[in-house]
């Protein structure tokens, strides 16, 4: 039983490692490493070292994806539209 829940918790952790790279999205990207820190830290609970999951969690979870998503809202927020072109040969940002 303890070796098909480790290999679940492998499975989900290589799968949202995957999804960090694969992803365009920084927003995607960032929720599937919370996934992937969270998964490891199920893996230090398995390994009787529980000292190390909380850690884990609080740190990089709670403060590295949460500084990741902040960032990821903060470039994003002020993104402009596209200038347009008018047709004869003059670009305007309306």
């Amino acid at each position: 039983m303890e070796t098909a829940a480790f290999a679940l918790f492998a499975a989900v952790t290589l799968t949202s490692a995957a999804g960090v790279v694969l992803f365009r999205d920084p927003w995607h990207s960032a929720l599937m490493l919370g996934v992937s820190l969270l998964s490891v830290a199920v893996h230090y609970v398995m390994l009787t070292a529980e000292f190390l999951a909380v850690i884990q969690v609080l740190v990089y979870v709670g403060g590295v994806l949460v500084l990741i998503s902040f960032a990821v809202m903060l470039t994003q927020a002020g993104e402009t539209p596209p200038e347009t072109a008018t047709g004869d040969g003059e670009v305007t940002g309306r």
